[in-house]
């Protein structure tokens, strides 16, 4: 038989890393696209993968990653994103808002439409869009990035639609508070002081594994079954505004 093979972007660290990981462990082969080659290579190397350099806003980059996956995919995960500037509204700052439309929504759909044919072929093809907690909800500071990942969110249901008559399932996974070693200090412009307080005095806050751990249980579930979305957070973590703290 053929060996399943699966796509993670976003895989040079924090959940897409850990994904890659937990995809290789269920046995599947894995192309690890990111922006940062020293990464995946070595990641690609630990795992029995393939390394693929892979910007997903840049269309060059993404037309090569599908050549290099070639006619058949079984699982498509798209975890590439990312959250820049905490600034309320009347202080934004256009380019970093659209970077991160650019990033979760154009990449996105990017990535996906170069690989569904891949996908198609499988037979039982999976799209895994790894949105967030903030695609369902408005704070104060994040309008760019909730506007952003609100996009993931309707891009995944529209597929849903869209595919419905498709050999192919398309899921959202959508964590709370993931604490990883790059999305707050990339967040706030390298201050890691401020990335430190988002996290500060809660006890557990999700880490990659436990979202990867999720991600790879909704890929994995049988060919009949969609899970449309799963939200995960952590016990700690009531609400977006409502987190407990010691």
């Amino acid at each position: 038989m053929t060996s399943r093979t699966a796509v993670v972007t976003g895989a040079s660290s924090g959940i897409g890393e850990a994904t890659a990981r937990q995809l290789a462990d269920q046995g599947f082969k894995v192309f690890c696209a990111a922006r940062r080659v020293d990464r995946i290579e070595a990641l690609a190397a630990e795992i029995g993968g393939v390394a693929v350099a892979c910007d997903v806003t840049s269309a060059e980059d993404v037309d090569r990653l599908a050549e290099v996956v070639g006619e058949r995919l079984d699982v498509l995960v798209n975890n590439a994103g990312g959250a820049f500037g905490m600034s309320p509204v009347a202080e934004s700052d256009s380019d970093q808002w659209r970077r991160m439309y650019d990033v979760n929504v154009i990449g996105l759909m990017q990535v996906t439409r170069a690989l569904l044919p891949a996908l198609v072929a499988s037979g039982a093809g999976v799209i895994v869009n790894v949105g967030s907690t903030a695609g369902r909800i408005a704070y104060e500071g994040g309008a760019g990035y909730t506007a952003a990942k609100h996009g993931t969110k309707v891009v995944t249901e529209t597929l849903r639609l869209e595919l419905f008559d498709q050999p192919v399932r398309v899921c959202e996974v959508a964590p709370g508070m993931v604490a990883t070693e790059e999305f707050s200090v990339v967040r706030f412009g390298g201050d890691r002081s401020k990335a430190d307080a988002v996290y500060a005095g809660v006890e557990n806050p999700l880490v990659a594994d436990d979202v990867a751990d999720a991600i790879t249980w909704v890929a994995t579930r049988p060919a009949h079954v969609n899970i449309d979305s799963l939200v995960i957070k952590p016990r700690a973590q009531a609400a977006q505004h409502k987190v407990h703290r010691v």
